[in-house]
């Protein structure tokens, strides 16, 4: 097993970010998942107290007895991390939880098995599959994911963006063929998609309006103009490279490790829909989902399915002003379409449930601490799936690339292709980040000691 040479990193040290997570936003995510079971609570007692049929009150009282039950748990759970107490194993509850209870195990013979002492990534992985076991043990709650309504929520604010992009996106189909037979229209616009992906926002439409063969020279400046505007947020650039590799295919697969979703998710069907539609170079798309509630709002096979559903009506995202819902509608009725021929598939049955099932075995690595060098090791079927892509995408602004890297503390000028460890050169994968974490590798030393020295929060800010 893969060994990195310098140490994880994990809340000891009051100054870090893995301290502030653990006593100032742990906490909050807590508190809100009691809340929501609360307010759950309160209607559920105003409809038993309704009804007049006996087996629904019956029904409706287990449910409420269960939601106590597990607010009393994930009040402790509060607690205990407050009080830096030891981690509990989880319970077997018919979910993988081995590889989190032998790694308990190991941490607690070098007395790193409390809540800050134990590494960050691992830790933080570990609460969300507790939290899950919570619910696992009951009848009623099973298959509940406390975090759906905050995703949806925030899924709804941000239907001006979904609006603007879903424009763009029409605006491409005129001149369709033009720009398939054009690599350099494609290229220019493949890394509006990229960034568009990476920030999950609107695409910059002066870009997409001018697409004759006379204007390309103009096209070229303003691509170069829009993105030299955000050049100072990019400490690490392989747009380039990454759009070389993609031209040089035909047919091709290419494969999203989801994380958020909501617009995040949207900006990835966007960008997934843009490869198969105007490029000549990719024939499919896989998206790989989490199986349980996971970091708040990572995506489930549930979620995908909603997006698709909730875009697809009118009352979900109410058009805006000046905003086309045929727009909308005729992009996301192409991924519908998509989804049926099996163009755009999930990694997993569309209709696994919370926690995974037949069919599902592959998808569940991605729900477990381990870092991604350990991918062949520990799952090797779902290694050998993705060796036949020609593209992976790992999306994530905090999970995915701490979990390439390790989480590890490298100093920021180690190549890429070191952090990744034994999962180097396995398959040609990407990784979209903003940073929000501490762990960073593929800057520059210069710049990267310049960064360290100005005081800035730049390693976790997110900008």
């Amino acid at each position: 097993m893969f060994e990195a040479p310098y140490p994880p990193y994990d809340p000891t040290d009051p100054e870090g970010f893995s301290y502030t997570t653990v006593v100032h936003r742990w906490p909050v995510i807590i508190t809100g998942v009691i809340d929501r079971l609360h307010r759950l609570s309160h209607d559920l007692c105003l409809e038993m107290n309704a009804s007049e049929i006996e087996t629904e009150k019956q029904t409706f009282k287990l449910r409420i007895d269960e939601a106590k039950g597990i607010i009393e748990k994930i009040s402790r759970l509060k607690y205990d991390m407050g009080r830096n107490y030891i981690m509990q194993e989880i319970p077997e509850d018919g979910e993988p939880a081995q590889v989190y209870n032998s790694e308990l195990q190991r941490l607690e013979k070098n007395a790193k098995n409390t809540w800050f002492t134990a590494p960050w990534l691992f830790a933080e992985c570990y609460l969300y599959r507790l939290l899950r076991s919570y619910f696992v043990e009951t009848t009623e709650w099973s298959s509940f994911d406390p975090f759906a309504s905050q995703k949806t929520e925030t899924f709804k604010q941000s239907s001006r963006a979904i609006y603007q992009i879903a424009t763009t996106m029409h605006e491409l189909e005129d001149e369709h063929v033009k720009i398939e037979s054009d690599s350099d229209k494609l290229g220019i616009l493949f890394k509006e998609m990229i960034q568009m992906c990476l920030w999950s926002v609107p695409l910059d439409l002066s870009l997409l309006t001018h697409l004759s063969t006379s204007d390309i020279e103009h096209l070229q400046t303003v691509g170069k103009d829009a993105q030299a505007a955000r050049s100072d947020f990019i400490l690490r650039d392989d747009q380039g490279t990454v759009w070389n590799h993609v031209k040089s295919l035909t047919q091709g697969r290419v494969d999203f490790v989801l994380d958020n979703g909501g617009c995040c998710l949207f900006t990835d069907l966007v960008f997934a829909d843009f490869l198969v539609t105007y490029t000549p170079h990719v024939a499919t798309v896989v998206f790989h989902p989490k199986l349980i509630p996971w970091f708040v709002s990572d995506v489930t096979p549930n979620d995908f399915s909603e997006t698709i559903s909730s875009l697809l009506d009118p009352t979900f995202l109410p058009p805006l002003p000046e905003m086309s819902y045929d727009h909308l509608q005729s992009m996301v009725q192409r991924w519908k379409t998509y989804i049926d021929k099996g163009v755009f598939t999930l990694s997993v049955p569309a209709a696994t449930p919370l926690g995974g099932g037949v069919g599902a075995e592959t998808g569940e690595f991605w729900t477990t601490p381990l870092p991604y060098w350990d991918l062949q090791l520990h799952a090797p079927e779902l290694w050998s799936f993705l060796k036949d892509s020609d593209l992976v995408i790992f999306k994530g602004v905090v999970i995915s690339y701490r979990k390439l890297t390790g989480d590890v503390q490298w100093p920021a000028w180690t190549p890429f292709s070191t952090a990744l460890g034994p999962l180097a050169g396995s398959f040609p994968l990407l990784s979209l980040r903003t940073n929000k974490a501490d762990v960073v590798v593929g800057i520059d030393r210069e710049v990267a000691e310049q960064l360290d020295g100005s005081g800035s929060k730049w390693r976790v800010d997110g900008k």
